[in-house]
């Protein structure tokens, strides 16, 4: 009885806000002039903050094209806007910058969309090995990552020296499929200093102190504490993951004047690369059975610059480069 009075009870509150938000919503536009959709244009930049908002307005409204809105094809956009300002009875001739701004925002919304829609094709799609434009990929990164060292053959021990598992990478892709290898060699021919430098260190041993011989005696951690290539494959994961939970939208919205891409989702995963690599030297973990420990404190991290609607990460790519900011 308790739990049915209390049930009864949290749907009339819910009801009874429901209907005050609406009220003040109404009490709100009758004193500016101005529909919801509007003041947020007027009163927040471009970016995630003004964007963020108007998906909200147009998610909870009860209007059937504002709701549909969200998932128009790009191509129907801006007739989308016409339709909303004449909905609203907005006058386009004494509001211009309305259309501007809902057409910039709304751009952004449904290309978030299209961009989680293309990784999670590309995170389905299997490596095959029988796939020639996916064993010349494979055979691009081991060339950029190795410039001086021939690969002997196709099934070699020697892709455990960039941080493959064993001799056939292909069984490493199976989780995040070709999503982690586009990756990895975006990261490796884009910024491939960087990625040469996060591989040498990465083959370093842990502590610097001791000498090659009395460490090899010693049994103790060949490197720094993990593996290159399995760690791109992971990171590529949680960058897949802070896509398709919406935690990117912070980051996306402020970097991307109009429609995300995949260019864009490649060098966040990028500056996600470099900054574990940052964390994982500072947190200086044991060694590598600690690494599930450090990704989940990282991932929190992360997840908390990304709740500051104004916080992106550096929109000028140089993976060594980039860093947070705030807008």
């Amino acid at each position: 009885m308790k739990h049915f009075l209390r049930v009864v009870t949290q749907f009339f509150v819910f009801l009874y806000c429901k209907l005050l938000w609406r009220g003040l919503k109404l009490v709100v536009r009758k004193f500016t002039g101005r529909c919801e959709l509007q003041r947020i244009c007027y009163n927040n930049k471009h970016g995630a903050r003004r964007t963020l908002k108007i998906e909200s307005s147009l998610r909870y409204s009860k209007n059937e094209l504002l709701q549909s809105a969200l998932s128009v094809h790009p191509d129907k956009v801006e007739k989308t806007i016409d339709d909303i300002v004449a909905l609203k009875k907005i006058n386009p001739d004494t509001n211009p910058q309305l259309g501007i701004s809902l057409q910039a925002s709304l751009l952004q919304i449904v290309g978030y969309r299209s961009l989680v829609a293309e990784v999670e094709k590309l995170r389905r799609e299997p490596y095959d090995s029988e796939n020639p434009e996916h064993e010349d990929m494979l055979m691009k990164l081991w060339k950029e990552l190795r410039p001086d060292t021939p690969l002997t053959s196709r099934i070699s021990k020697q892709w455990c020296e960039i941080g493959f598992q064993g001799s056939d990478p292909k069984t490493d892709f199976r989780g995040m499929g070709l999503l982690g290898l586009h990756n990895l060699l975006y990261f490796a021919e884009h910024d491939k200093a960087t990625a040469l430098q996060m591989l040498h260190d990465s083959l370093q041993p842990k502590h610097n102190e001791i000498n090659n011989p009395e460490w090899e005696q010693k049994n103790l951690d060949k490197a720094i504490g993990y593996s290159f290539a399995i760690v791109g494959i992971n990171i590529t994961d949680l960058a897949y993951s802070l896509l398709v939970s919406g935690a990117l939208k912070t980051h996306l919205y402020n970097v991307a004047p109009e429609m995300p891409n995949l260019l864009h989702f490649q060098q966040t995963f990028c500056y996600l690369m470099q900054e574990f690599h940052r964390f994982w030297i500072e947190e200086d973990p044991s060694d590598i059975m600690e690494f599930n420990r450090v990704r989940s404190k990282f991932h929190r991290q992360i997840l908390r610059h990304l709740k500051n609607p104004d916080m992106a990460l550096c929109p000028h790519f140089s993976a060594s480069n980039l860093h947070l900011v705030n807008l």
